[in-house]
């Protein structure tokens, strides 16, 4: 274990003592031959790895949102329809997030901006942070993330991972090969931002108690 390993895993030790929270991996990919699941288990995988804080996937995929369909802008708080209050219902149970989302066309997916959308205060101040990742490792998408969690009030943690994935890292199934092996590259990013997670949680359960 290099210096550096060493000095994170005492940071993340450090920052873990105060408590734990819930932090959701969010998979903001939908398509059907997505790579986007097994590279949010990475993220899941690593961030969770002697750290004290709990990460767990939310698949959009899954939560199924269809295109935003409440009358009354999200600001407001008053929802309509079911998948509104049940999305509402998860977003307010966690404590922090990790979207994890593919670049396309130099943006990121539909899915998640309107996941986004469909909520406001839920989203307000809490930690977060994300990886994105394409040919080129999908900074184009990044910017236009950091703009949206910026309009939304969200804290955004000083790191982020633009991964880059290219077709040489795929099989012929459109699938990772190796996905350790093409997101080894970005662990100690990925180790830091659990660090980051953990002060930004503790840092909110001292201001609580105040």
């Amino acid at each position: 274990m290099t210096t550096d390993e060493q000095g994170l895993r005492r940071a993340r030790g450090l920052a873990g003592t105060s408590g734990t929270g819930r932090v959701a991996v969010i998979i903001g990919g939908t398509r059907p031959t997505r790579i986007t699941p097994g590279i949010a288990e990475w993220v899941r995988s690593v961030a969770q790895r002697d750290g004290a804080l709990t990460y767990e996937l939310v698949d959009l995929a899954e939560v199924g949102l269809p295109f935003l369909d409440e009358r009354r802008m999200g600001a407001l708080g008053h929802y309509e329809h079911e998948h509104t209050r049940a999305w509402s219902a998860t977003v307010n149970s966690i404590d922090g997030f990790v979207f994890v989302f593919p670049q396309y066309n130099w943006g990121y997916p539909a899915v998640v901006k309107n996941a986004l959308d469909f909520l406001y205060t839920e989203w307000r101040d809490k930690p977060t942070s994300y990886l994105t990742f394409g040919t080129r490792g999908g900074s184009r998408a990044a910017e236009q993330f950091h703009v949206i969690l910026r309009g939304l009030g969200m804290h955004e943690l000083d790191q982020h991972i633009e991964a880059v994935i290219t077709k040489d890292d795929l099989d012929n199934d459109w699938q990772l090969r190796d996905p350790d092996d093409t997101l080894q590259p970005y662990t100690e990013q990925a180790q830091e931002i659990d660090v980051l997670m953990a002060e930004a949680l503790r840092a909110e359960a001292v201001v609580a108690m105040n």
